[in-house]
């Protein structure tokens, strides 16, 4: 796990005590472990059984904070409008703890072989979970094209590259254009490759592409294109990729242009925070192309 790294002291201490937090809700929720537990970048995942139907489901724990509050009232809203999440079976809100219903955690699009067969199913996800718009509480998009607006001045003279520095500086401006009208539809903000498994053999939803793991927030769906440009990335292929999923999702290209640059720039700053002097190469060259493309 990357708690020390993401979360700080308070991260570590969450570390230290997740036995003991496993332990307590394999007992006040009937579950008996049922495979080696996995490790996300801030969660951890234990495969379970519930011992009073012999269903197979994956306990999550996982701090709670501003990303991850919302994870529950999204799956649901998800759920009812049949948008291809998974399950949601039981949540503590106190801790965050959720059980989910289990997939099958050997097969994500990230092991499809033909990648532009995973981007459109990707895409066909993503345009299922936009339709939805956001529940009251989420956080909002538009708290965070503010803030990167009001840090980026001070950030990019971080920058060791003048050519860098230039990029997020035309990302700013991208985003400047569209946050007066940040949007109001139920974003996933993590949806790559790896965050959509297959349903497993033995459930109702065998042969099915089933999202999971959302950082939801309220907003503009071209700010959820970043991931499937970057992981899997192919410089060649993001430009492909960005109208796929434009046209599956309907979406304007220079708007959704614009709200992917502010994730390039989203993204930089965070590495800026951290120390980081120089943008990810890919992201780099992702903001480049669409750029160009403007």
């Amino acid at each position: 796990m990357n708690l020390s790294e993401h979360k700080g002291a308070a991260g570590r201490e969450f570390a230290l005590g997740l036995p003991g937090l496993a332990g307590r809700f394999l007992e006040e929720w009937g579950l008996r472990p049922d495979g080696a537990p996995m490790c996300g970048m801030c969660a951890l995942v234990v495969p379970v059984v519930r011992e009073a139907d012999g269903r197979g489901a994956a306990l999550k724990l996982q701090m709670v904070d501003a990303e991850t509050v919302g994870e529950p009232v999204a799956l649901r809203a998800w759920g009812a409008a049949g948008a291809g999440v998974v399950g949601l079976l039981d949540h503590d809100a106190a801790t965050g703890t959720m059980l989910l219903e289990r997939l099958d955690e050997r097969r994500s699009l990230t092991g499809v072989p033909d990648v532009r067969e995973a981007v459109r199913v990707l895409a066909r996800s993503l345009a299922r979970l936009v339709r939805v718009p956001a529940p009251p509480g989420m956080r909002r998009l538009a708290d965070q094209a503010a803030t990167m607006l009001e840090e980026t001045p001070g950030a990019v003279g971080l920058l060791a590259d003048e050519r860098e520095r230039r990029l997020l500086l035309d990302c700013a401006a991208a985003v400047r254009e569209v946050a007066g009208e940040p949007g109001d539809r139920l974003l996933h903000w993590d949806l790559h490759y790896a965050n959509i498994l297959a349903g497993r053999a033995d459930e109702h939803r065998a042969g099915e592409w089933v999202v999971l793991d959302p950082k939801p927030l309220a907003g503009d769906p071209g700010f959820d294109l970043f991931p499937a440009l970057d992981q899997r990335f192919d410089a060649d292929d993001v430009l492909w990729r960005f109208d796929l999923l434009c046209g599956v999702l309907g979406l304007d290209r220079e708007r959704a242009r614009a709200w992917t640059l502010g994730r390039v720039l989203q993204n930089a700053l965070w590495g800026i925070r951290r120390g980081r002097p120089r943008l990810w190469p890919d992201h780099a060259e992702i903001g480049r192309l669409l750029l160009e493309r403007g």
